[in-house]
C-alpha cells in the first residue's frame, strides 16, 4: 500500500485511526497490532487485545527509512508497524534560547 497525504486509515483489530501527514517514498506494509491498516470506514474484525504500549492520540509516528509520518487521531491497543519495525514517536524540536 502507498497511502497519499491526508488519507485516513484505521485498524480492524483495534480502535486506532491515523491521518497520513507525509506519505512513504515506496509501497509499505502498514499494520496496527499485526492487522493491515485500511481506508476509513473500517469493518470491525476480531479484537487484537494488548499489543505493547499501543498508539496515542495526538502523537506523530514516523518511519525514517521511507519518510512516512502519521498523526494518530484515535488511540488504540495496537502498535503501528511497517513490516516488523515499530514506528517511533516523533520528537519535538528544541527551540532556541532567548537569552
Amino acid at each position: 500500500m502507498k497511502p497519499t497525504t491526508g488519507a485516513r486509515l484505521g485498524s480492524s483489530g483495534c480502535t486506532t485511526q491515523v491521518i497520513v501527514v507525509r506519505p512513504p517514498s515506496e509501497d509499505v506494509d502498514l499494520t496496527c497490532g499485526n492487522v493491515p491498516m485500511a481506508p476509513l470506514p473500517v469493518d470491525a474484525g476480531s479484537p487484537i487485545g494488548e499489543d505493547g504500549p499501543g498508539s496515542l492520540t495526538g502523537k506523530r509516528y514516523v518511519h525514517p527509512a521511507t519518510g512516512m509520518e502519521l498523526l494518530c487521531t484515535k488511540a488504540g491497543a495496537g502498535q503501528l508497524r511497517v513490516g516488523d519495525e515499530v514506528l517511533g514517536i516523533k520528537q519535538a524540536k528544541s527551540l532556541p534560547s532567548s537569552d
